[in-house]
C-alpha cells in the first residue's frame, strides 16, 4: 500500500490520473490526520479553508482503508457530486477495487405498493395529482433504480410524491406484498454490499435515531464515518433526536384510512367516520393560528384557551379513532399499520400536553396550510458522545467552517466532542493580493430606517462598478424583497430573486448571464461554487444573528442564562459567526479569483464582539472606502 505523502505528491497516484492536479501541504496534512484517525478508531475534527481540496484528503484515505466507510454530506446536491465526478476520480487513481453506493433518504424511491394501492381509485386526486401520477406510472415500467431523482419533469415538492414514495410510519417491511421487487431495499442490500457508502446528514441522523429504538434503519455498521459540511451537523442532529407530530401526518393518516375503507374493507364505515373526525380537527386547530407561516413557543400557545380546547378534542377524536380501528385488527396488514401509527401520535400528543418538561424546547412552526409541533432537545452532546464511543470507529468532521475565534470550543461542546483531535488549515490562497473587504464609513445603525436606503445607495454603485457579476445576501426575506423591488426600478442588470424559482435554476440563469445579479438569503449563504470572474463581489446587508424571537434559539439562551454563562457570548455569537464565513466563503473559490467583500454593519467597527468576527474571516486587506472598492473592481477582467 503507497503513503499518503506518495499518493499527495507532485508525481504521485493522483498527479499522474488526474488533470491539473497540484499538490499542496494543507492537503496531504489533512490526509494523514484522516488516514490516523481511521486508523486509530479516533475522532477528529478539521477546518480547511476553500481550496484545501478536503474532498480528496478524505477520500483517498477511505478508499485505502480496509473497513466499510460512510461518507455524509449536507445536501443532496452535494452527495451527487461527490458520488459521480470525485470518487469515480479517486477510485481510478488509485487503483482502487472498493465497491462504491449512493443511499437517499426513503422518500427518494418509489414504493410499488403505494403506487399499486392508487391504482384505480382516482377520485380523491386532484387533475394536477393525476397528470404527476400518470407521468410516474409511465417512468415506473422502465427505471433500474427508482429513484425519484430520474424523474426530472416532477417539480422538487410535487402533490404526488407523498403518494407514491413510502414513510417510516406507513411502510410494511416484510409483510409488503412487493418487498422482494422494493427499491429502497436493493438500494439498502447494494449499501449493505458496498465498502464506501455516500449518504447524506438527515439520513443519517434519521437512522441514529431509529437505531434507538431498535430498528437500525438505513445506515449500515460501519467502521469509519465521514461528516462533510459538519458546521450544519448540530442542528440537524437535533431534529432527530426530538419529537415532531404535524396535521399533515394526521391528515394523511386519514387520508390512508379512507383508501382503504374504498378498497378492501367496505363494511368498515365507522373507521372512515372516525378518522375523518381526526382530519377536521386535526384541520381546525391549524386554524386558530395567523395565516401567515410563523414560529412561536409551544407553552405560551398551551396558555390559550381556545387552544388547550382544540389540543383536547383532537386526543379525544384520535382515542376514538383508536377504539374503532383496534376492533378491526388482524383483518389487513395495511390496517394494522396503521393502528401503531395511531398509537404513536396519541403518545406524541401526550409530550406536547405536558408542558413541564425541562432539558427541551416545545416549540411549533406553521406552513400556508399545517401546524407542526417540535420537541427538540437543548443539548445532544450526551446522546452523541455515547454514540460515537461504542462501538469505537474513526470519526471525522470537517468543513471550512467550524472554528470561532481561533478555536474549536464552540463546536465541541455542541456536539460532545471535547477529547477529539482538532486541526485547523488555512486557505492557500493569497487574499492580500485576491480579495477586499469593506464596512463602509458612515453606516446607520443596523435596524434604523436609513438603512434600507444606504443599502440601497451601496449595492447600485457596487453593481455599476462590476458590471453585475454579484451576489447580494440578505439576512432576512422582508429586506431582500423590498431592495428587490426598489433596484428593478434603478438598474438595467437582470436581477434574479431567491424564490422567483428553484435554487439550481437561479445558478444556472446567473452563469448564463454576465451581467446578472443574484439576490438571496440563507439559501444562498452556502454551498453554492461560483469561479472565477462569474462572482467578483459579494455584498452582506448585515451581521447574520438569528432571529431572537427564535423559540428554539430563546429556549437555548434561557439554558445558558441557567448555567450562569451568557448566552449572547456562548451561542449568538459563534453561529452568526460560522453563517458570515459561509458568506464570505462564495467569494474567492479559486487560486486566480478576485473578488470584493463588503459588509454593511457598522457594527465591525463600533462594538467589542467586532475583533472575534473579522479575526474569523480569512485574511483580506481591509478598507472603509467605497472608492477604493470601485477601483479594484475596474481592474479586474
Amino acid at each position: 500500500m503507497p503513503s499518503i505523502s506518495s499518493v499527495f505528491s507532485a508525481d504521485g497516484l493522483l498527479a499522474r490520473t488526474i488533470d491539473g492536479f497540484v499538490p499542496r501541504d494543507a492537503q496531504t496534512e489533512m490526509a494523514k490526520a484522516v488516514k490516523t484517525a481511521l486508523d486509530k478508531k479516533q475522532s477528529l475534527i478539521v477546518e480547511a479553508g476553500t481550496g484545501t481540496g478536503k474532498t480528496f484528503a478524505y477520500l483517498a484515505p477511505a478508499l485505502m482503508g480496509k473497513g466499510k466507510a460512510i461518507v455524509s454530506t449536507g445536501t443532496k446536491n452535494l452527495q451527487e457530486q461527490l458520488y459521480h465526478r470525485d470518487l469515480p476520480l479517486v477510485k481510478k487513481a488509485l487503483g482502487s477495487l472498493r465497491k462504491t453506493a449512493l443511499l437517499k433518504g426513503r422518500a427518494n424511491y418509489l414504493c410499488l405498493h403505494r403506487l399499486s394501492q392508487h391504482g384505480g381509485n382516482s377520485t380523491l386526486l386532484e387533475k394536477e395529482t393525476l397528470d404527476q401520477l400518470s407521468a410516474v406510472k409511465t417512468w415506473s415500467t422502465t427505471t433500474k433504480t427508482g429513484d425519484m431523482g430520474e424523474l426530472k419533469t416532477l417539480p422538487e415538492d410535487a402533490r404526488v410524491l407523498p403518494l407514491v414514495t413510502s414513510t417510516v410510519d406507513n411502510c410494511l417491511g416484510r409483510d409488503c406484498p412487493d418487498y422482494e421487487d422494493c427499491y429502497l431495499v436493493k438500494a439498502r442490500r447494494n449499501a449493505l454490499d458496498a465498502d464506501v457508502i455516500v449518504v447524506n446528514h438527515h439520513l443519517f441522523f434519521a437512522d441514529m435515531a431509529l437505531k434507538d429504538t431498535g430498528f437500525g434503519e438505513l445506515v449500515p455498521e460501519a467502521d469509519a464515518v465521514i461528516f462533510d459540511e459538519a458546521h450544519q451537523i448540530p442542528d440537524i442532529a437535533s431534529d432527530y433526536f426530538g419529537e415532531a407530530l404535524s396535521t399533515r401526518q394526521l391528515s394523511e393518516m386519514a387520508k390512508d384510512i379512507t383508501l382503504l375503507f374504498r378498497t378492501v374493507l367496505k363494511d368498515a364505515g365507522q373507521l372512515d367516520k372516525a378518522a375523518d373526525k381526526c382530519r377536521i380537527v386535526a384541520a381546525d386547530l391549524r386554524l386558530l393560528f395567523p395565516e401567515t407561516p410563523q414560529r412561536g413557543n409551544w407553552v405560551e400557545a398551551m396558555e390559550r384557551e381556545d387552544v388547550q380546547t382544540q389540543i383536547s378534542r383532537l386526543a379525544d377524536a384520535l382515542g376514538v379513532l383508536h377504539e374503532v380501528c383496534k376492533l378491526n385488527i388482524g383483518r389487513d396488514k395495511d390496517l394494522d399499520n396503521l393502528y401503531e401509527r395511531i398509537v404513536q401520535a396519541r403518545e406524541q400528543l401526550d409530550a406536547f400536553r405536558n408542558t413541564t418538561q425541562t432539558g427541551v424546547s416545545l416549540w411549533y412552526e406553521t406552513s400556508p396550510r399545517h401546524l407542526v409541533l417540535h420537541l427538540t432537545p437543548l443539548s445532544i452532546a450526551v446522546k452523541f458522545r455515547r454514540f460515537i464511543s461504542d462501538p469505537p470507529r474513526g470519526w471525522v468532521f470537517t468543513s471550512a467552517t467550524l472554528m470561532v475565534d481561533d478555536g474549536f470550543e464552540h463546536f465541541q461542546r455542541r456536539m460532545g466532542l471535547e477529547d477529539a483531535t482538532t486541526l485547523g488549515l488555512d486557505s492557500p490562497f493569497d487574499y492580500q493580493k485576491q480579495a477586499v473587504l469593506c464596512v463602509p464609513r458612515y453606516l446607520p445603525e443596523p435596524n434604523s430606517f436609513q438603512l434600507k436606503q444606504t443599502l440601497l445607495e451601496t449595492a447600485k454603485s457596487l453593481i455599476k462598478a462590476s458590471r453585475g457579476r454579484c451576489f447580494l445576501l440578505f439576512t432576512s426575506h422582508a429586506m431582500l424583497k423590498e431592495i428587490a423591488g426598489k433596484l428593478a426600478d434603478e438598474v438595467d442588470n437582470p436581477l434574479l430573486v431567491q424564490g422567483t424559482t428553484t435554487k439550481q435554476a437561479l445558478l444556472a440563469e446567473y452563469l448564463a448571464d454576465e451581467k446578472a445579479v443574484l439576490l438571496g438569503t440563507g439559501a444562498f449563504w452556502e454551498g453554492v461554487d461560483v469561479r472565477g470572474s462569474d462572482l467578483v463581489c459579494v455584498m452582506i446587508d448585515k451581521l447574520p444573528f438569528a432571529s431572537p424571537d427564535d423559540p428554539l434559539l430563546q429556549a437555548r439562551m434561557e439554558d445558558v442564562k441557567k448555567r450562569g454563562a451568557n448566552p449572547f457570548a456562548a451561542i449568538q455569537i459563534p453561529q452568526a459567526v460560522i453563517t458570515l464565513k459561509q458568506g464570505a466563503g462564495r467569494l474567492i473559490r479559486d487560486p486566480g479569483d478576485k473578488g470584493v467583500l463588503v459588509i454593511c454593519d457598522n457594527r465591525l467597527v463600533t462594538k467589542p464582539y467586532a475583533k472575534t468576527f473579522l479575526a474569523s474571516l480569512p485574511d483580506m486587506r481591509r478598507t472603509r472606502s467605497i472608492g477604493e472598492v470601485e477601483a479594484f473592481l475596474s481592474e479586474i477582467e
